[in-house]
């Protein structure tokens, strides 16, 4: 896996993935930035987000769960001095579907957090605390 990072003047930076998607970081006003883009930390949050609930989504799809909506809410809180790294931070999952299963969707969100969200799993061995929740939305 390859990125490219090139600056954009002041605070603000181009992000270029390996596979040709680019993305805009940029910093606060107070930091030379002008808000145009993402913080790199929040970047970083956004990755995690998009990892664990792209395997929630796989796992429930392969067991045949009807999942027709699932949405990650990040909470992260980070330490008081620099380097000011992630601490914790906690994912909670909303499931939407028709008669989705509980203990599948458990199931689904204990494996991505264990097994298979490489991003979670570093940041776990990194020392941050990481929880996971989710709720269920039967939709009628």
């Amino acid at each position: 896996m390859k990125a490219r990072i090139q600056w954009a003047g002041e605070a603000m930076f181009l992000g270029e993935s390996g596979s040709g998607h680019v993305v805009v970081m940029d910093g606060p006003p107070e930091n030379g930035g002008r808000n145009l883009g993402v913080r790199p930390m929040e970047m970083l949050l956004l990755g995690l987000g998009g990892c664990s609930n792209f395997d929630v989504v796989s796992i429930l799809k392969k067991s045949r769960q009807a999942v027709e909506s699932c949405e990650a809410f990040l909470k992260a809180e980070r330490a008081d001095e620099d380097p000011k790294v992630f601490t914790k931070i906690h994912l909670h999952f909303v499931v939407k579907g028709r008669g989705l299963k509980e203990a599948q969707v458990k199931r689904a969100v204990e494996l991505s957090a264990e097994k298979y969200c490489s991003a979670s799993i570093m940041l776990g061995r990194a020392g941050v605390e990481i929880t996971h929740e989710y709720e269920i939305v039967e939709l009628g």
